[in-house]
């Protein structure tokens, strides 16, 4: 309501019981209203309110006019009577009081928000929820900031690697095997490895993890697989290959490798190598990785005092960008590998490849390790003619590639299609001539546009890593410190102080980006759950972004809340419309279950059933790969023309 008064003559008896009651006529949003003015006392200070009593609205705008004046006399003049000022100003002096007391017991100052006293749109009741609000709000910013002030003291993140006792209390050496795509820089720390008296490999992904163990394991070393999902414990093992969240960081061994080192700048796992760096217990801590990873290095062995010797190696066989793009289906070759970069892409390019008559096999994101080895075997081992991959192929998977065919030089950002970082397009691109395979290994674009721009890529100088900024994701412990020294409890509020109030000293050590987790945090706060089982299910590898797995993750959730046995339940992909994709999060359901499995058996008894599950639905989803792959179906498109040109997939996927 606007604070517009009804035009009137100043000599009318309503004129004059309104001087006598201290109000005024106001109006808006098409009625007509009445408004009480004055002052009330706030301890020593003077308040002053302009209020619209509850049974203040008189009437609509046009009713009023069609009164007259009489008619608006009377009927002001019945509903409030002489007292009516008196009795309102005390209703506001008891409002006061009350905002008085509250703004006490919460530790802030009311005067600042009685200002929201003088309104002429709202109700005075409405306008006393007002004040109470910003009473309250001011309170929560109060005790944010001191929060946020006790945050900065318990936490101190330049004291991060004290927090891994056994590395800290350790002498440690680190050795830094740096070079491209292969240039052996694996294989040199695995040999070093498998000859120690004890060891760890961590890796990046399941699919390498898997890849590593089984290397150790043909060398006759006693090894056991540790991933979130699956566990694969040899009795007396001496060597342990893992994911890299995984690490023991209280298992002293004699060497460590931490593979694909560069990904300390990986915007949301980076932290977990920042933790197995600072936390390693190792004698001797293999980094191994990209060149450009070297200040990353350094830096961090100067700040952890540990010495450093710095191995770099050359690409074992020579890459060379072909002298013009591929342009035709007939001209791609046996030993081909065309990566695209979205399944609905890849699975496209596929039925265009199958349709020119060559026999294919098909990598990406979304498919289980399993899956992808599958598809990988029957690659080198010459079943399929040629790969058909997203970037999912430039980590991992030991692949007989003679040829990167790039379909595009842009890749979907979550926003936009955007040009290829320069260090991906080398990593992907370095995939081709494996060392022991094939001589050489050579690269080229699909059509003009797409080569043009990987010559300009494959010889861009990859910026370094950068010296500092190394992200640090909050331990139980570290959130534990911070609720007692700020009696928070939600884990929500608790990441939130975690990451933008605890002390980083000279941003050496930052906190990682949270904001998935603290989305999660957000419903799991619901629940009646301990702080340590929120942080864990806030951590599941599973997409919330997939309606299905949602609810899964949900349903668990509110089970461990209610301190419910939750058996497996079995997923039924085959009845959806679309077979393959329903398989494939059935894949990852299974994958979750087995990874809170191995937290809470308690709760969740069937993760070895959950592991078998994943297994024997990662066949069928590479006999559908396979049997889709085999299909030769009429070619609906010129043999010259670029797929992804006639239909680009605007939804990414990896």
């Amino acid at each position: 309501m606007s604070t517009r008064t009804p035009p009137r003559t100043d000599s009318t008896p309503l004129d004059h019981w309104l001087t006598l009651l201290g109000a005024r006529l106001v109006q808006g949003d098409g009625v007509v209203a009445l408004s009480l003015g004055g002052t009330v006392q706030a301890g020593s200070y003077t308040v002053r309110y302009q209020l619209i009593p509850a049974n203040g609205t008189l009437a609509k705008s046009g009713k009023w006019q069609k009164l007259g004046p009489e008619g608006q006399y009377e009927l002001v003049h019945s509903r409030f009577p002489q007292d009516t000022a008196l009795t309102f100003q005390r209703d506001v002096q008891a409002f006061v009081f009350k905002a008085m007391l509250l703004a006490e017991r919460l530790g802030v100052d009311a005067l600042p928000h009685f200002s929201a006293l003088v309104s002429d749109v709202q109700l005075a009741a409405q306008r006393f929820q007002v004040v109470e609000e910003r009473i309250e709000a001011a309170a929560e910013r109060a005790r944010e900031q001191e929060n946020a002030a006790l945050a900065q003291s318990s936490i101190k993140l330049d004291q991060y690697p004290e927090t891994f006792i056994a590395a800290h209390r350790m002498a440690r050496r680190f050795i830094a095997v740096l070079g491209p795509t292969n240039s052996g820089k694996t294989h040199r720390a695995m040999q070093d490895l498998a000859q120690a008296a004890s060891g760890v490999y961590l890796a990046p992904l399941r699919l390498l993890a898997l890849e590593n163990f089984e290397r150790l394991e043909e060398q006759g070393v006693a090894v056991s697989l540790i991933t979130g999902e699956e566990q694969r414990l040899t009795p007396g093992a001496t060597h342990v290959a893992s994911t890299i969240e995984m690490l023991n960081t209280r298992r002293v061994v004699e060497v460590a490798i931490i593979d694909e080192i560069q990904m300390l700048d990986d915007p949301d796992r980076g932290s977990a190598w920042t933790a197995a760096v600072c936390g390693a217990p190792a004698e001797r801590v293999y980094l191994v990785g990209a060149l450009n990873a070297r200040p990353a290095i350094e830096a961090l062995a100067r700040r952890l005092g540990c010495p450093l010797e710095i191995i770099e190696l050359e690409r074992k066989s020579p890459l060379t960008l072909e002298p013009q793009p591929v342009r035709s289906m007939g001209n791609l070759r046996r030993g081909d590998a065309v990566i695209a970069f979205s399944r609905k892409d890849v699975l496209y390019w596929r039925d265009q490849i199958t349709a020119a008559g060559l026999s294919v096999a098909t990598i990406y994101g979304n498919l289980s390790p399993e899956v992808r080895r599958a598809q990988a075997k029957r690659f080198r081992d010459g079943e399929a003619d040629v790969l058909v991959g997203t970037d999912a192929i430039g980590m991992g998977l030991n692949l007989p590639v003679s040829r990167i065919v790039f379909t595009t030089a842009e890749k979907f950002d979550g926003k936009e299609e955007t040009v290829l970082e320069p260090w991906l397009a080398q990593q992907i691109a370095g995939r081709a001539g494996r060392y022991g395979m094939h001589e050489a290994g050579f690269v080229a674009g699909f059509d003009d546009g797409t080569h043009r721009l990987l010559k300009r890529l494959l010889k861009a100088r990859i910026d370094p890593l950068r010296d500092t900024g190394f992200k640090v994701a909050p331990s139980l412990d570290q959130l534990q410190q911070i609720s007692r020294a700020t009696g928070e409890q939600g884990l929500e509020k608790l990441l939130k102080l975690f990451a933008r109030n605890i002390d980083v000293s000279d941003d050496f050590f930052i906190p990682a980006n949270l904001a998935e987790q603290v989305e999660r945090a957000a419903w799991l706060d619901v629940l009646p759950l301990p702080l340590a089982e929120r942080l864990m299910l806030s951590l599941v590898p599973i997409s919330t972004r997939i309606p299905r797995l949602s609810d899964a993750l949900m349903g668990w959730a509110r089970g461990l809340a209610k301190q419910q046995r939750m058996p497996l339940q079995q997923e039924n992909w085959r009845h959806a419309r679309f077979p393959l994709q329903a398989a494939e999060d059935a894949c990852k359901c299974y994958s979750a279950y087995a990874w809170l499995s191995y937290r809470k058996p308690e709760y969740f008894p069937d993760g070895e059933a959950a592991v078998e599950l994943a297994r024997r639905v990662s066949v069928e989803i590479d006999a559908m790969l396979q049997a889709q792959n085999a299909r030769v179906r009429p070619q609906r498109h010129s043999r010259d023309a670029k797929p992804q040109q006639q239909r680009r997939s605007r939804h990414k996927q990896g």
